[in-house]
């Protein structure tokens, strides 16, 4: 995985508005890391676990939970989206318009698209940033998830 993206000046930040900001590496989601996602969250659905059953599917084979491919913006993240220089710190605010579009199988690699959409000024040295997010599936038409990510940054 690349490092964190340079910071920016918000006046540089500002500029970005509307535009895409990066894709991140492809990432390998395999069913050693589905496996370990559903025992950090109690979810063993055989979908997610069971190889032998989730074949006889008509998925094929087991799918990474939809929380786990989530989870995942913010590591993308970390690769493409510049920080703020001298912000104090940044934080999740929500997510907007969430959907979980397509499966990705075990085996599969995403990686993650970020578009800045909005940047507005909450005042008290707060800006909401909303990004839009596309998860990809390597080799695969349809993303796995779309999503609206909200930030506040303090500076």
């Amino acid at each position: 995985m690349k490092g964190p993206t340079q910071a920016v000046t918000l006046d540089e930040l500002k500029t970005m508005v509307g535009k895409e900001l990066g894709v991140s590496e492809w990432t390998l989601v395999d069913q050693k890391r589905i496996d370990a996602f559903a025992d950090l969250t109690d979810d063993h659905q055989f979908i997610h676990v069971d190889p032998a059953a989730a074949k006889a599917t008509p998925l094929g084979s087991t799918i990474a939970h939809g929380f786990l491919t989530l989870s995942l913006v913010a590591a993308f993240s970390y690769q493409v989206v510049p920080g703020v220089k001298g912000a104090k710190m940044g934080m999740n605010y929500g997510i907007n318009k969430l959907r979980f579009v397509s499966p990705v199988k075990s085996g599969s690699r995403v990686r993650g698209r970020f578009r800045l959409k909005a940047l507005d000024d909450q005042g008290g040295g707060r800006w909401l940033s909303t990004t839009e997010v596309t998860v990809e599936v390597e080799g695969q038409q349809k993303p796995s998830v779309v999503l609206e990510w909200l930030g506040l940054t303090f500076v």
